[in-house]
């Protein structure tokens, strides 16, 4: 069995949205699949697909050929999942808010 990463047509005409599946290569186009790993908009501009970059990594070291679209979509979704972990969030403080009230602090009465 040839498995194949491709895209699946879903959507209504004139407005084409697709899923991102493992499948078969010997089915058709819109057929049976083994997994969805994400999607893709291509009527979205800037970032017009989401899907697991570790779910097709793992296909493709299992021997899964993705098609010419998908692979262009892989590299797009690595250079993004690439650039997030750059602009990490500032940690919390630990200290508490003023309008916190804990335990130790109230005075029994």
């Amino acid at each position: 069995m040839s498995v194949s990463i491709r895209l699946r047509r879903e959507g209504s005409k004139n407005r084409p949205y697709y899923r991102v599946v493992v499948t078969d290569s010997r089915s058709p186009r819109d057929g049976k699949f083994i997994e969805i790993i994400g999607t893709y908009d291509p009527k979205l501009t800037g970032q017009n697909s989401s899907f697991s970059v570790e779910r097709a990594e793992y296909w493709i070291s299992k021997g899964a050929r993705p098609s010419d679209t998908v692979r262009s979509l892989i590299k797009k979704q690595k250079k993004i999942v690439g650039a997030e972990p750059a602009s990490e969030p500032e940690p919390e403080s630990s200290e508490p808010a003023e309008g916190d009230s804990s335990p130790s602090a109230e005075t029994a009465s």
